[in-house]
C-alpha cells in the first residue's frame, strides 16, 4: 500500500500520544493541549507540562500545508507551489541540573511538484557533562542507526555536531546526536526511510528513560542552579539565531507560542563569566566540542 501524507501525519499523531503518555508517567504530572489553527492551512497540538522532575517540557505535533512562501522556496530551492510539512518536535527541561535538556524532532515535507523527504534527529544538551552517560546515548544512537545503513550513525552524528553549533561562542551546544535532513528516494523508498524515522522517534522514551533514571537522585546546590541558567542561556541563543527549524515556523507563520516553546522557564546571562578553573563547570566547558567520539571517550 501506497505510504500517504495522511498516513504520516496520523503516525505522527500516535508518536506524540504515546510519549506524552510515557513521560506523565515518568514526572506524574500531566499535559495541558493546546489545538491551534494556521489562517492558511493546517494546525497542531501543543502540550505543555509542568511537572515534579520537568520543570518545562513541550511535545508537539503539527501538519501545515498551503502556497510556499516564496523565501521558503528560495532556501530550499524549489518552485513556489503548495506544500505539506509534518512532525512531532521536543523539547524538555527539567528541574534538576543534573538531568540533561533532551531535544527530538521528526519530519516529513513534500510538495505538489513531487518532492518529498523526510528530516529530523535526537540530541541532549547536559548542563554538567557525564562522559559515561554520553557515551551510553551515543551507542543507543548508533545501535538503532546501524540497523538501517552502517553509514548512517556516523554521516548523522557529524552532522549533529556541525548543526548544533554556537558559532558566536566557539562551542557546541551540549554533546550532540545524531541530525539529519532531506532523506528522500536516494536513500530508499518513501516507506523504507519512514522506517528509520519511526525508529527515531521511538528511541526517545528510552533513552530519556535512562538519563532520568541515572540523574534524579543527585544533589546539587546554588552554584549548580546558576550554572544551569547560564547554560540556558546558550541554549536560547543557539534556538534563537541558528536554529533552522525556529526559522522555518516563523517564516511560514506557524503558532509563535508553539515555535517557541523549546525555551527554558529560567535563563541567565552574566557579562564574561569564567568558571573556576578544575571545577565541575570549567571541565564541562572543556568538553563542548566538535568531534568527539563519545563512544571510546
Amino acid at each position: 500500500m501506497q505510504l500517504t501524507a495522511e498516513g504520516i501525519i496520523e503516525w505522527f499523531k500516535g508518536l506524540q500520544d504515546d510519549i506524552c503518555h510515557s513521560l506523565e508517567q515518568l514526572d506524574g504530572g500531566k499535559f495541558h493541549q493546546d489545538l491551534w489553527h494556521r489562517p492558511e492551512g493546517g494546525g497542531g497540538r501543543t502540550r505543555i507540562i509542568t511537572g515534579s522532575l520537568i520543570e518545562k517540557g513541550g511535545v508537539n505535533f503539527s501538519a501545515v500545508e498551503g502556497n510556499m512562501p516564496e523565501k521558503i522556496a528560495n532556501k530550499l530551492g524549489l518552485p513556489a507551489n503548495n506544500f505539506t510539512a509534518t512532525g512531532v518536535s521536543i523539547v524538555l527541561h527539567a528541574k534538576s541540573p543534573h538531568i540533561p535538556i533532551i531535544h527530538m524532532n521528526v519530519r516529513y515535507f513534500q510538495t505538489d511538484s513531487g518532492h518529498w523527504w523526510f528530516g529530523g534527529g535526537i540530541d541532549v544538551t547536559p548542563h554538567l557533562i557525564q562522559p559515561e552517560q554520553a557515551g551510553w546515548f551515543h551507542r543507543y544512537l548508533k545501535t538503532v542507526s546501524d540497523k538501517f545503513d552502517g553509514n548512517y550513525y556516523p554521516k548523522f552524528k557529524q552532522w549533529a555536531d556541525e548543526y548544533f553549533y554556537i558559532k558566536h561562542r566557539k562551542e557546541t551546544r551540549g554533546i550532540g546526536g545524531i541530525f539529519f535532513d532531506r532523506l528522500d528516494e536516494s536513500k530508499g523508498s518513501k516507506a523504507a526511510v519512514f522506517e528509520y524515522v519511526k525508529a527515531v522517534g521511538k528511541s526517545f522514551i528510552p533513552i530519556y528513560t535512562y538519563l532520568v533514571d541515572a540523574n534524579k537522585t543527585r544533589t546539587y546546590n546554588d552554584q549548580d542552579l546558576q550554572w544551569q541558567s547560564l547554560r540556558r542561556g546558550r541554549y536560547v541563543e543557539f534556538n534563537l539565531v541558528w536554529d533552522k527549524g525556529t526559522k522555518f515556523g516563523l517564516d511560514t507563520n506557524g503558532r509563535t507560542e508553539s515555535i517557541l516553546m523549546s525555551l527554558p522557564p529560567i535563563a541567565n546571562w552574566i557579562y564574561d563569566f569564567v568558571p573556576d578553573q578544575d571545577s565541575a563547570y570549567a571541565k564541562t566547558q572543556a568538553m563542548l566540542k566538535k568531534d568527539i567520539d563519545w563512544i571510546n571517550y
